[in-house]
């Protein structure tokens, strides 16, 4: 008898590794890479690794079944992400403490410091804080709160704007409103709707109108909604049960996105502009919340200020970089700025920004209010490829 399930076991066992060895021919036969990859160098072979190990079936059914087991049995997903109610995600940034005790007024000191050098420049900054997501919808929320130093951060810091002279609107009344229209950030994702930014562009150019900032200049644009599609949170990826348990992820959202653009008669004007040098005199700096044409921010705020702007926003970089990067312009391509709105979500704050493709000397004499900083110094990247060059 225990010679008989013995072997029933082994034949299992090689029908089992038989199924997945076949399984696995597939990644195989979907293998390519570039006709250039080296064959001598290990390169071809290092490239197959990867792809072999990532199409392995096992690795993803084994990533599928301990993500259900994490979100079914504890409501939990991987480290980034915060499950609430109602299919409701959220960023855990918002819920920890900083990294270190001083992160805020280290990140504090460098946004004095940019206000400082625009102000050098004869250039209006204005600080556009973005209230978190946990901050608006604190009803899907489900047991897990965020820390009190994040509790107490938006008011916080708008009142260090208002010591510092700093200016920049409330948008938390004006979302909180508006979300009982329609939902101001997308339930999956970390991101404002084309709704919430709108909302913000609109109390953004009010907050200007009133502080005697900006008021609405001549130009006209025109936005209109375009087909809508469903949209993949990028929160959903802390939540890897795709493709097996796909299914049990909160429901799929709905996106509509937005296109503004200037309005008819317009446009001629724009391009005339262009051969006089008359660039716009308004930058808008900051996240992926202003970069992603997703959410038409920029779009939003050309339309509520009645005038064209520059985005210098950029993708997964944070505010920090981005305003850096701006200042590193040369003399000519800031010449003409008169305003530079910097959006600015409050959880990165709290965050640590990596500066190291800067110029440690340059940083210095920014943090340091030093002479005004009026020449692109190299990067310590740039440095470094000119050295191998």
């Amino acid at each position: 008898m225990n010679r008989t399930l013995n072997l029933l076991y082994s034949l299992l066992f090689c029908s089992l590794l038989l199924a997945l060895c076949l399984w696995s021919l597939r990644a195989v036969f979907g293998f390519s890479t570039a006709s250039e990859t080296s064959v001598l160098d290990g390169k071809l072979a290092l490239a197959f690794e990867k792809h072999y190990d990532a199409q392995f079936p096992v690795k993803q059914l084994g990533t599928n079944l301990w993500a259900l087991a994490d979100y079914t049995l504890f409501g939990e997903g991987r480290q980034g992400v915060v499950i609430g109610q109602d299919g409701w995600l959220f960023s855990d940034e918002e819920f920890k403490p900083a990294s270190k005790p001083d992160q805020l007024q280290d990140n504090w000191r460098l946004v004095s410091a940019v206000r400082a050098e625009f102000e050098r420049r004869g250039v209006t900054l204005v600080l556009a804080l973005l209230p978190a997501k946990a901050r608006l919808y604190p009803e899907h929320l489900d047991d897990e709160r965020p820390v009190l130093t994040q509790q107490s951060l938006y008011p916080k810091v708008l009142d260090m704007m208002r010591q510092a002279g700093l200016s920049g609107p409330d948008l938390l009344p004006a979302l909180q409103q508006a979300k009982a229209q329609e939902p101001v950030f997308l339930r999956t994702d970390s991101h404002w709707t084309p709704f919430g930014a709108e909302v913000a562009a609109r109390s953004l150019a009010e907050h200007l109108a009133r502080q005697g900032i900006w008021q609405h200049g001549d130009q006209t644009f025109v936005t209109e909604a375009v087909a809508s599609r469903e949209h993949k949170g990028d929160l959903l990826s802390f939540l890897p049960l795709e493709p097996y348990f796909a299914d049990l992820q909160p429901p799929a959202e709905r996106l509509r996105p937005r296109l503004t653009r200037a309005a008819e008669g317009q446009e001629a004007s724009a391009e005339d502009a262009l051969f006089v040098d008359a660039l716009p005199s308004i930058a808008l700096v900051g996240t992926s919340y202003s970069a992603n044409p997703d959410w038409n921010f920029a779009g939003a705020l050309k339309q509520a200020l009645g005038s064209d702007l520059l985005n210098y926003a950029e993708e997964g970089k944070g505010p920090l970089v981005p305003m850096l990067n701006l200042l590193q312009q040369g003399e000519k391509e800031l010449a003409g700025l008169r305003l530079v709105i910097w959006e600015f979500p409050e959880r990165y704050l709290m965050l640590p920004s990596d500066l190291s493709g800067f110029d440690a000397a340059w940083l210095a004499r920014l943090n340091n209010g030093e002479e005004p900083v009026s020449r692109a110094l190299h990067t310590a990247t740039s440095t470094k490829s000119i050295l191998q060059f």
